[in-house]
């Protein structure tokens, strides 16, 4: 252990320029150690997860229809969310209680670097800058946290739908 304290000390001192201050605002941190932790994390699905199939299931059920993985390009902003209601222009997300922040259940790694505190305090300011753009852009944005049960996570997904109308087409 004492080791890799050494190892990430080494790398953090050598790997910032000089004339770069240590809390320069676009200055990403550097990769975590290697550690078990890491090789877990890297491991976690981005789409498909069991919260948001089980989700995806319900909401089939209830008749709706909806694209999974779909690009949306708003002004400045590349965006996936996991469901689209395209005609209604609702964007859903399911966040997972570890990389978004959950205050129930999201749980902080002990990493002494700080590496996994700055990745997802950036996560929870990405969050927000895409729920801007995608407001602006004129979507609705529904954010469900995957401990959420499912049937509430529809609920709130259908009543978001039901106050959105469908434009007309010209």
């Amino acid at each position: 252990m004492r080791d890799q304290r050494a190892w990430w000390r080494n790398l953090t001192d050598c790997s910032r320029p000089a004339n770069m201050p240590s809390s320069h605002p676009n200055r990403l941190p550097p990769a975590p150690p290697p550690s078990s932790a890491t090789a877990t994390m890297k491991a976690n699905r981005s789409r498909d997860t069991k919260p948001e199939l089980a989700l995806r299931r319900a909401l089939f059920a209830q008749g709706l229809r909806y694209r999974v993985g779909m690009r949306l390009t708003v002004p400045g902003k590349n965006v996936r969310p996991d469901i689209v209601f395209t005609r209604r222009k609702v964007a859903v997300f399911v966040d997972g209680c570890f990389w978004h922040g959950c205050l129930q259940h999201g749980r902080m790694p002990s990493d002494p670097s700080g590496y996994w505190h700055e990745k997802l305090e950036r996560n929870k300011a990405r969050d927000t800058a895409v729920n801007q753009a995608l407001r602006a852009a004129g979507w609705t944005v529904v954010r469900v946290w995957e401990h959420a049960p499912v049937h509430e996570s529809a609920a709130a997904i259908t009543a978001a739908l039901n106050s959105t109308t469908i434009p007309e087409s010209h």
